[in-house]
């Protein structure tokens, strides 16, 4: 087998190790995937629609198109921080590159991505949103936000090998971003002078292309695909980078 192969075959067995452990001895197995998003869908649209009155017919829409991308946001930093730690022993046993390993735990995290992604569309038929060509574009506005948290995976899980607290400034900062990402409210809504940030942000972006996709049966702004995609490589590329400095000294600390 090529080495392209080993690394292939590393990569798979990683994913499912991790999906399997994940699930194991619960008793609602992977419907957990699906379970979260549907609760958090039922309390926001109760507090916007019931106490914060919310005029649009297809809100549920509007908030999984937000709820979707920041589970997989959060779900895949968290994981990927602390995967290196959590696989200290298969690090000194076996030689095979390091970088692997965050990336692995980012893409096993994409199994319950497309099983909410399902659910999003499902809602979106349910909700008179039939499909339109422009959902075709879902998989290529995806795949640098899959790319960005990669990158972010890299650096964070590098970092958690030295500052063991690492997981929970990460798991701090994510409950600040659930209000920093338009999810329950609109893009229309933020002022001005902060739209630029929010462009810049791939999870308030890929939340916006998303909503253009389904709801206004649109393609995403060439601009905003365009900051997506070079945020994202950018962040891939230096998470290698630091990677790459901070996987000397791991046998060290692990």
């Amino acid at each position: 087998m090529s080495w392209k192969g080993d690394y292939v075959f590393v990569i798979r067995n990683l994913v499912l190790k991790d999906f399997r452990i994940r699930y194991r001895n619960m008793s609602l197995g992977v419907f957990w995937s699906l379970l979260n998003p549907l609760v958090m869908l039922g309390v926001l649209v109760f507090v916007f629609t019931r106490i914060f009155k919310n005029p649009s017919p297809v809100y549920p829409v509007f908030v999984l198109c937000g709820l979707v991308p920041f589970n997989f946001f959060s779900s895949a930093w968290i994981s990927s921080t602390t995967c290196i730690v959590d696989n200290a022993g298969l690090i000194k046993r076996v030689p095979f590159p390091r970088e692997i390993i965050p990336i692995a735990t980012v893409l096993s995290t994409t199994i319950h991505l497309f099983l909410q992604i399902v659910l999003m569309l499902g809602f979106a038929l349910a909700y008179d949103r039939p499909p339109n060509r422009y959902w075709m574009l879902l998989p290529v506005v995806w795949l640098p936000a899959v790319a960005f948290l990669c990158g972010l995976g890299l650096i964070c899980s590098g970092l958690n090998v030295y500052m063991r607290d690492m997981r929970y400034v990460v798991e701090s900062v994510v409950t600040v971003m659930f209000y920093l990402v338009p999810i329950f409210y609109d893009f229309s809504l933020i002022p001005e002078r902060f739209r630029t940030i929010y462009s810049l942000n791939p999870i308030a972006a890929l939340v916006l292309a998303q909503r253009t996709i389904i709801l206004a049966a649109k393609a995403p702004p060439e601009t905003l695909m365009w900051k997506l995609s070079l945020s994202s490589l950018g962040m891939l590329g230096l998470g290698l980078l630091v990677f790459q400095k901070l996987k000397r000294r791991f046998y060290n600390y692990l």
